[in-house]
């Protein structure tokens, strides 16, 4: 066990005990002055409803219980707002969800037929990255007791202050290194050491679960997912991104069009006007040399704006900028929210139609994975960047980078977009057996519409015979990652009651896709929940084949020249009587036809 230099622990301990994380003054680069007009949005010290993080300066954020007693307080004191649980975490604890609204008591149906759009933002996912969940108690404060009950005009707000609660209470003064406050920040994955933002098309922490079971029941129109980001440092303060952005592909290009032509233009203009710099969500393609470029594109749907896209719920990913302060991160993040809702209930209705037209398409061929394309050259003309320089470490033994803090522009820097990997043909319908009672829970959970059979049915079916299958070493996510190719052949499959129907004719029809096609990369099977499909159950003893096999090659001339070119051409498989015998096994009327096949039907 490696313990951590005495001299180097105490020096850290008198740094925080001097009023701030010592980190800032060391390893971090110097962060450029700021000043902006958000800076008025923190209340006087003797303002009654001051939030925990005010009272700090905005230099450290409250733990959960006091969180959740300040927000209980808060919602008890006004007929605005209403707080309500969706669930527990895996250690017990209830995740809160707090509605602002003109009758925040109705029932999510209740809000859905009152036409009113909603906001549904989402703070500490990864709980080290607490900014939304400061930002979104002030404001919460603001609209009760602060004078912008206008907010609720024509638009609802949900806020989910903490998403990883477990995580947010494994808090300490040493959790990201590379992030400037605040002084206690949460852990990144939970207590089961899942990432939640890896785990939105698997759900297999209670957490995700119960965040589906919400998107589902209220039916949000703008989902916000509020991040802190980390690589390389550059002046913008305030990023946000979605699929499509930036004229990537996506799932919901309807949506899309309105984020990047009525969204981004809205809130980039909010936070000018707030005295901050806001840009596109972007990252270096290597974070030692900027002029390779910078990384742009969709997201798979395991993080949650690749997710909403795939549902076509409008999900943005907003990314603030670890090296700036947390108070200049919090207050840009308030403007952020205030903006949204003042949008939403401005044009929410442009955005209802965009959403209403992305879940009524029904393309031919649905993208199951995305990869890397060519760069556009210049793509970047100004990139608001921070100068940096290289030094010879003589730890790593290579060049490091060392980030100076003084504003640099990065002209004609290239961005690398991303295309389709894989496209597949959309089926009229999969087939899953009455067995695989998880994949069919997971499909209620996300929201697919799905036919039950009350009695066993015969189909005629494509189904996938996987060919060299490769279940990872180590586990990702908590599972083992399954690769494979696939081999198709028609047959008539006879599926048990209790089986389940999945049309791809439903608003969720391309999610169902992605989930359930062999091909995809965030499908159930390649998060390896079919483990059984890999495994042989019947065998054969020699002194049966291999008499058996002299019958089959005496009946099959064919079958006896297509063996003996095999012993001819493959020296190690004829030195191996197994290999041998098992050749002919599996061509016999004994061999398992179910092994190795996706139990999954095709209808076509």
């Amino acid at each position: 066990m490696h313990v951590a230099s005495t001299g180097f622990v105490r020096g850290l301990v008198a740094g925080l005990a001097a009023g701030g994380n010592l980190l800032w003054a060391g390893p971090l680069p110097p962060a450029p002055a700021w000043s902006g007009a958000s800076e008025a949005l923190v209340v006087a010290g003797d303002h009654p409803w001051m939030t925990p993080a005010e009272r700090t300066g905005l230099t450290d954020s409250p733990g959960y219980d006091e969180t959740v007693a300040w927000l209980r307080r808060l919602c008890d004191a006004s007929p605005l707002l209403d707080m309500r649980s969706f669930g527990r975490s895996a250690e017990g604890r209830e995740l809160w969800l707090v509605i602002a609204g003109s009758d925040p008591g109705e029932s999510p149906v209740a809000r859905r037929r009152s036409g009113r759009p909603a906001l549904l933002a989402q703070a500490g996912i990864h709980s080290g990255e607490i900014d939304g969940k400061d930002a979104g108690m002030m404001l919460l404060r603001d609209i009760a007791f602060g004078g912008k009950r206008q907010l609720l005009d024509g638009v609802d707000f949900l806020f989910v202050p903490v998403f990883n609660v477990d995580g947010h209470e494994r808090s300490s003064e040493w959790n990201r290194p590379n992030q400037r406050g605040p002084r206690h920040q949460g852990w990144r994955t939970t207590a089961q050491n899942l990432n939640l933002n890896r785990d939105y098309t698997k759900a297999d922490s209670p957490e995700m679960q119960a965040m589906l079971g919400l998107l589902t029941e209220w039916a949000p129109d703008l989902y916000l997912d509020i991040h802190v980001t980390d690589g390389i440092d550059y002046q913008y303060d305030i990023t946000f991104g979605f699929n499509g952005d930036l004229n990537s592909p996506c799932w919901s290009p309807e949506i899309a069009g309105w984020l990047a032509g009525a969204f981004r233009p809205a809130i980039e203009g909010a936070l000018r006007t707030a005295g901050h710099i806001s840009g596109p969500l972007v990252f270096a393609v290597n974070n030692r040399d900027l002029a390779q470029g910078l990384s742009s594109g969709p997201s798979m749907p395991r993080f949650s704006h690749g997710y909403g896209d795939l549902r076509h719920l409008p999900a943005v990913l907003v990314e603030n900028h670890s090296l700036k302060p947390y108070r200049q991160r919090v207050l840009g993040t308030y403007v952020l929210l205030e903006a949204s809702l003042r949008l939403l209930a401005s044009r929410g209705a442009a955005l209802r139609q965009a959403i209403a037209a992305d879940a009524a398409f029904r393309p031919n061929r649905v993208p199951v994975g995305w990869k890397r394309a060519d760069p556009a050259p210049g793509a970047w003309p100004e990139f608001l960047g921070i100068a940096f320089e290289e030094y010879d470490s003589p730890v790593s033994g290579a060049k490091e980078v060392r980030w100076t803090g003084m504003p640099k522009v990065y002209p004609n820097l290239p961005v690398w977009g991303t295309q389709p990997d894989t496209l597949v043909s959309r089926p009229r319908a999969y087939w899953v057996p009455a067995a695989e009672t998880e994949v069919i829970e997971r499909l209620r959970l996300h929201g697919v519409d799905l036919e039950i059979l009350t009695e066993a049915r015969t189909v005629r079916v494509e189904m996938g015979r996987l060919s060299d299958p490769e279940p990872a070493a180590l586990p990702y996510e908590g599972r083992h990652r399954l690769t494979a190719g696939v081999q198709w052949e028609e047959r008539a499959v006879r599926f048990a009651a209790g089986s389940a129907r999945v049309s791809t004719d439903q608003p969720l029809g391309d999610l169902a896709v992605v989930l359930l096609a062999a091909e995809s990369a965030d499908s159930f099977l390649a998060w390896g929940f079919f483990p059984g499909m890999l495994q042989r159950t019947e065998y054969v003893e020699g002194y049966v084949i291999a008499p058996l096999a002299e019958e089959m090659m005496a009946g099959d001339p064919g079958l006896r020249t297509e063996f003996e070119t095999r012993l001819r051409t493959d020296p190690e498989f004829a030195a191996d009587p197994a290999a041998r015998l098992r050749w002919f096994y599996e061509r016999s009327p004994y061999y398992d036809r179910q092994y190795l096949v996706y139990p999954v039907g095709v209808e076509r």
